[in-house]
């Protein structure tokens, strides 16, 4: 029988313990997963949105597609920027078994691979972060991050200071001691851990700001031409990747500082794929 999980189903079906350590366990076994495929959809009298198409397959086992949308504009609608859906098949027979919902499976799997990444990359004692953005990615990063290190204090910076108060005040809803802040340089300068979940195209974390130590979390950039950091702070730092195809594909952050010199791809000391 079909099973059709809608955003509650999907998030209840995937605590963030869990989900961790079940994505660490698939990047040590691994699986068939093609470089995905990137369309641009034209939205009018606004930026493009972006189709995405997500194949991964265990040989025998499971086939999924995972289909997202990236709206950027929905913002000013508020309206989530990500929408889409996730479709499991058998590995044997190719019959349809879930459709799980796609917006919230991508929040939680990103999360939960940044905090994967969190575990092994953040000092033990890290226990300050900071969020740069305010979309339904961010209430998730606070979370899964929360589970790999002792997090006492989140700061939260966005361009609109009223969406990171909105999501201040959810994450204090939930226990977490959260406030929102309009001086980014500032909140970055107090950070242990930073995690960017935004659709920037410009730098917003700069080098200079960075402090020595500090675990710097990339994910909104996935297209060569976004950019949530400078230079400078790629070059500062040990550069580690999820995919190292695709980062140097895709994931601006990177794509943009080899262009500029600052780093080699030799650089990226290691990748989980």
């Amino acid at each position: 029988m079909l099973r059709v999980m809608d955003a509650d189903e999907t998030r209840a079906a995937l605590p963030w313990s869990g989900l961790i350590d079940g994505l660490e366990v698939m990047f040590k076994v691994g699986c068939e997963m093609p470089l995905r495929h990137h369309h641009a959809v034209a939205v009018p009298n606004e930026d493009a949105g972006t189709l995405l198409l997500m194949p991964a397959w265990t040989p025998g086992a499971y086939i999924g597609v995972k289909m997202v949308t990236v709206i950027p504009g929905n913002s000013a609608r508020g309206l989530p920027a990500i929408s889409g859906a996730y479709l499991l098949s058998s590995g044997a027979t190719g019959a349809l078994l879930a459709v799980l919902d796609g917006a919230e499976l991508t929040a939680r799997r990103t999360a939960a691979a940044s905090a994967l990444a969190a575990r092994y990359l953040a000092r033990a004692d890290a226990s300050r972060l900071l969020v740069v953005g305010a979309g339904k990615l961010a209430l998730n990063v606070i979370e899964a991050h929360s589970t790999v290190r002792s997090i006492t204090s989140v700061t939260i910076w966005a361009r609109r200071l009223e969406q990171a108060e909105a999501l201040a005040a959810a994450a204090r809803a939930k226990g977490f001691d959260a406030v929102a802040s309009d001086d980014l340089e500032t909140a970055v300068r107090g950070a242990d851990i930073i995690t960017c979940c935004t659709l920037s195209r410009t730098p917003l974390v700069l080098g200079d700001w960075v402090q020595p130590g500090t675990h710097i979390d990339l994910i909104g950039a996935f297209k060569p031409d976004m950019r949530e950091t400078d230079s400078a702070a790629v070059a500062a730092a040990s550069v580690f990747a999820d995919t190292h195809d695709g980062v140097v594909a895709e994931g601006g952050d990177i794509v943009q500082a080899i262009a500029e010199g600052a780093i080699t791809e030799a650089d990226i000391q290691s990748h989980l794929v």
